[in-house]
């Protein structure tokens, strides 16, 4: 949910070297041509977040691409499990969960432009790259922890919603407001 490929190229990557089963309808995912594209979309996708008011266009369209990458992800390495169990798991937790980072981390942007201007997104942008770096690997290695730092990571990111959201409130609430004259 923090980025669309990044998680993608971990699971091609551990696939490619052989830490991780696919399912075989997801096999693909583990060649070659797989990596690089990859990699090729991670890289652009990871500069692009570094554009002030590029990274807001992107998390538009990011949202419906992630909760989707979200679900591939999941459905792809659940490979003991019946098709109805597969995609029903992949779509509530893998999509719900990259949804919901998603949406967290959308609001966080939107509120740092806000108040910032946008200046402060590229430290948002970096804050993201290395929680979707960390998290990815992890996902791999021990997804029980993975599961536990993303939902401490969404509390997080709830929080300082919530905390940034009071407070730009707080300031428009307390400004005084100017008079109206009539002519």
């Amino acid at each position: 949910g923090f980025r669309v490929f990044v998680p993608l190229l971990c699971l091609s990557l551990a696939a490619k070297f052989g830490g991780l089963p696919l399912t075989p309808a997801f096999a693909w995912a583990g060649s070659t041509t797989a990596v690089i594209a990859f990699g090729a979309a991670t890289i652009a996708e990871i500069v692009a977040y570094y554009i002030p008011w590029v990274d807001n266009a992107l998390d538009a369209i990011a949202g419906p691409l992630a909760t989707v990458a979200g679900v591939v992800v999941m459905a792809s390495v659940l490979t003991d499990m019946e098709p109805f169990w597969r995609w029903t798991l992949a779509a509530i937790a893998g999509g719900g969960i990259a949804a919901s980072t998603q949406l967290a981390t959308t609001k966080a942007r939107a509120a740092s432009s806000l108040t910032t201007g946008g200046f402060a997104n590229p430290v948002l942008a970096t804050l993201e790259n290395i929680t979707s770096t960390v998290l990815s690997i992890f996902a791999v290695v021990w997804p029980v922890v993975a599961l536990i730092l993303v939902i401490g990571v969404l509390a997080l990111c709830w929080l300082i919603i919530w905390f940034v959201g009071k407070r730009v409130l707080k300031f428009f609430r307390d400004k005084p407001v100017p008079p109206v004259v009539t002519v």
